[in-house]
Order: structure tokens, then C-alpha cells, then sequence
């Protein structure tokens, strides 16, 4: 995230909210967050992330569904109290008139003393969020902005800027926390999460810095085998010879001016990633860094990441291109749901966005417009009736690849099986919907779906027929000629 205009110095604490131009991109600002209640926020990518985080800085995230989380998948009050333990945590020392001076970013305002104003931003596509603190008593400013890449998994970008007139050494402590294993169950984060501790294995590759945190077996009493393949992976780029923790055993020690040594290799402990590093920040310069963090990562995806690590800048490259494809490709989807609009006053456009961009990650959106392709159409025909699709092979095979909704229509009537019209009525091509699920509503278990499964097929849409079919009556407005469809599909 590139830098926001410089607030002035010892502004007033009163809250206030404005849109402001970061870069070439538009972003809410709420200045002073942390003086009105905690609040809940999601923040969205174009695959299949999911991330609910609080203006406090506790979150939960991950892909797909709950059983793939970075993070535990907990409750809203819970995750409201979870920033001490859980997501991202700074710690910033450095001398000052001859003492030492400890500055936790985002931490419990009244133990430090500092004078501070907390500032929270969000862009207006909704899938970058930016915690920003600014330090008037040490005059320094702190940035988190999480990003999301399809590639990657999550991205939290950090910058540290020096807004006084003289170079300042510190020492950095910057991670993340309380970061599962692959393979958890939901029921055990929320129910047994000390079972969980119990079978955590940790582990750094030296010569890359890629953490991994894996399970030795999946979590079971039972007398038979149990493998655990896949592991969640964490790394760090943009601090040079940075040590790296596992675990968040040593932050007192930091607390209290003493020295780290680098974890490479933890057992049955809460997993953390924090790196460690040494930095001189120059007059009214910045230091900037990021960690990288993803999911249910199998082995070949972890050599793969540490073959890339060996060419760190060529990594960020990539990251930073992921990034802002995953942006275009989120206001594509958008835009073919008639998403933006440009009116006088701004909030209001905002807030329709905002209105259609849930409405669409519920009901999902049509992949290609009125373009359907003969091989999704077939699988729809052969999952929902295999007599149907067995009478009609050879029709179904010599359709075009591609065709128009009306095109396909009229193929069919003109094959006058009523069976084959009835389905071909109720087709409906969406992606990226998913159940109507958060953790203000844990009993709803979503699954975004949008990647190609075993039989080939990326459209998908679930939830139950009221939340659905709500979200379809307004992406009705914008797709008119699948009216019939809706319909069909909901008399049927």
C-alpha cells in the first residue's frame, strides 16, 4: 500500500470518516478507530479467501471453507478479544534520551504511554485493509495493509516510517500468530484447541526462511493409520538477516531489551512466525516489509516455495503482479453485476457497491455473461438425470463449445424432449457465490468454491433456496435473460 497523506501532528482524538485517494485508488478512512466500539469487517478476494477480521486487529481467515484456516475460526466476540494472541503482532524498541523505549503497535493504549492516533482504511473494492498507528511521542508511523493473492494466499504488507528529522535505530520483532496447522478441524479449534497444541510440529528451512506448520497425524484416538500431507507455510520478505521465531515464547524477552536466538524446530506448541531484525529507519524515510502466509500447502507446493524463495526479489515481483491482478479480476466481477455506479454523492455509490458486492459473493454472479460451454452443460444434465443425459449424448456432444444462452435454448426445443427443456430451463452457470456463513453466524458452513474440481467444473453456487433466490431476484436486474431460469429453477 502506497503512503496515505501525512496527518498532522497531535490531531484531536475526535472520531471522523472521509474517503481519500491512496495512490490511484479510493479508501474510507476512520480516524481515531480504536475510540468507538469494535466492529466487524470481511475482507474479499477474487478466489476463494475468506477473511473476518475486527477493528481491534483480531481475525480469522483462511480458504475455502472453515476447515482450511490460517487462523482459528471463532465466534465474533471471541475473535473482538483475540488480537493479544492471535493474527499479526509488532514490537518496536530503540533508544531514546539514553533509555530504552518499547512501542507494541495497536496494543493496549495505556501501556505504553505514547502519544497515538489510530487510523483504519479500506479500499472501496473491499480486499485491502489498513491498520495504520501514529506514534507523536517517538514520531513514527506503523502500517499493517493485508492483501490477498491467489497465488500466494495472504500478504500483509508492513511499513515503518520516520517522520522526525534524525535516523532511528531499532530493533523489530513483526509476525504472526497462533497460525494452525493444515489439516485442523473446526470442532477442534473451538472444542479440543489443546489437542491441536499437542500435535503441532514446527519447522524453519534455514536457508530459504519458509516456516511450516504441519500435524504429525491427523488428530485421532483410533487404532489405524492417519497421515497428515498438507501443512500451512509462512514467510518473510524485505528485512535482511532476519532471525525467525516459531513460537511467541520469546516476546517478554524482547519486551525486556534481551537478545533472540533463531527457532528452527518446535513440537507441541501454539505455532507463530515472527522475524527479527535490526534497522536503521533514515529522517522522514520508510522501511518497508512483508510476510506471506498460505494454506493447506501439499509437499510439492512447499518445494515449489522454497525453489522461489532462492530469488527473493523475483518472489515480491510476483506477489506484487498477483496482487493487482486479484484487484482487476474482483472489479471485472463486479462490474458484470453492475456493481459501480457515479453519482453526485459518493457515500451513496460506496454503499451501493457494497450492497452488491455481498448480494453477489452470496448468489454468485454468471462466469461468462449469456456464454455457456457445452462441457459444463453436459455434466449439468448427467448429475441431475442420467436417463436424460444418456437419451441425449450424442446431441449434447455435437453442441458448439461455446454458445449464447438463446442458442442452447433453442438447440433443445427443437429436440422436443420436454425431460431435457425442463433441465435446460433450471441451468444456471454461476460462480463464486457461496453460503450465506460468517462467524456471526457459525451454524452456516460456507465453501467458496470457484477453482476446477476432479470433473472439471468451476461453477457452483449453495445456500439455502430463501437466501438464494433473494440474492438472484437482484442479479436479475442485470442478467433479464436468465429470468426464466430463476423461475424455473425455484418451481422445480
Amino acid at each position: 500500500m502506497q503512503q496515505p497523506v501525512k496527518s498532522q501532528q497531535h490531531v484531536e482524538d475526535a472520531v471522523s470518516g472521509e474517503f481519500q485517494t491512496i495512490g490511484d485508488e479510493r479508501f474510507y478512512v476512520i480516524r481515531n478507530v480504536d475510540r468507538i466500539a469494535p466492529f466487524f469487517m470481511s475482507i474479499v478476494s477474487s478466489s476463494d479467501h475468506w477473511m473476518f477480521i475486527s477493528s481491534t486487529g483480531g481475525m480469522s481467515a483462511g480458504r475455502v471453507s472453515p476447515d482450511s484456516a490460517l487462523f482459528p475460526y471463532l465466534p465474533v466476540d471471541r475473535i473482538h478479544e483475540a488480537y493479544p494472541h492471535t493474527g499479526s503482532k509488532t514490537l518496536i524498541r530503540l533508544l531514546r534520551d539514553g533509555a530504552q523505549q518499547l512501542w507494541e503497535p495497536f496494543g493496549p493504549r495505556h501501556a505504553s504511554g505514547h502519544e497515538v492516533n489510530r487510523n483504519l482504511y479500506k479500499n472501496l473494492l473491499g480486499n485491502k485493509l489498513c491498520f495504520e498507528e501514529i506514534n507523536h511521542s517517538l514520531q513514527m508511523t506503523f502500517r499493517q495493509t493485508w492483501l490477498m493473492s491467489k497465488e500466494f494466499g495472504f500478504v500483509r504488507h508492513c511499513e515503518l516510517r520516520n517522520d522526525s528529522q534524525n535516523s532511528i535505530a531499532i530493533d523489530l520483532l513483526d509476525g504472526l500468530q497462533n497460525i494452525l496447522p493444515a489439516g485442523t478441524p473446526p470442532s477442534l479449534q473451538t472444542n479440543a484447541s489443546n489437542l491441536i497444541d499437542a500435535y503441532r510440529w514446527s519447522e524453519l528451512d534455514e536457508t530459504t526462511g519458509l516456516a511450516i506448520y504441519a500435524l504429525y497425524s491427523g488428530v485421532s484416538d483410533r487404532a489405524e493409520p492417519s497421515e497428515s500431507l498438507k501443512a500451512s507455510t509462512v514467510f518473510c520478505l524485505g528485512l535482511d538477516k532476519h532471525q525467525v521465531l516459531l513460537t511467541s515464547d520469546p516476546l517478554d524477552a524482547f519486551r525486556d531489551g534481551g537478545q533472540l536466538q533463531q527457532e528452527n524446530h518446535k513440537r507441541g506448541t501454539r505455532g507463530a512466525f515472527f522475524a527479527s531484525s535490526s534497522v536503521t529507519v533514515r529522517a522522514e524515510e520508510a522501511e518497508s516489509w512483508q510476510i506471506v502466509a498460505d494454506v493447506e500447502q501439499s509437499q510439492s507446493q512447499v518445494v515449489a516455495t522454497r525453489l522461489a524463495l532462492r530469488n527473493a526479489g523475483r518472489v515480491a515481483d510476483r506477489i506484487a503482479a498477483s496482487v493487482a491482478r486479484g484487484s482487476d479480476e474482483l472489479a471485472r466481477i463486479m462490474a458484470s453485476a453492475d456493481g459501480f455506479q457515479r453519482t453526485a454523492n459518493e457515500m451513496v455509490d460506496a454503499h451501493h457497491y457494497a450492497n452488491v458486492l455481498f448480494n453477489t459473493l452470496r448468489g454468485g454472479t454468471f462466469d461468462d455473461h449469456y456464454v455457456v460451454t457445452r462441457r459444463d452443460f453436459q455434466h449439468y444434465i448427467r448429475h441431475f438425470n442420467r436417463e436424460v443425459y444418456s437419451g441425449n449424448r450424442e446431441f449434447l456432444e455435437q453442441l458448439p463449445e461455446k454458445m449464447y444462452l438463446n442458442e442452447m435454448r433453442s438447440a433443445v426445443r427443437k429436440r422436443q424432449d420436454l425431460q431435457l427443456a425442463r433441465l435446460c430451463y433450471e441451468y444456471l452457470p454461476v460462480t463464486f457465490g457461496r453460503r450465506h456463513g460468517d462467524p456471526s453466524r457459525p451454524w452456516n458452513r460456507f465453501s467458496i468454491r470457484i477453482k476446477e474440481n476432479n470433473d472439471g467444473r468451476r461453477l457452483y453456487y449453495e445456500g439455502n433456496w430463501r437466501d438464494v433466490f433473494q440474492n438472484w431476484e437482484a442479479l436479475a436486474f442485470s442478467y433479464p435473460d436468465f429470468i426464466e431460469n430463476f423461475v424455473a429453477k425455484f418451481v422445480n
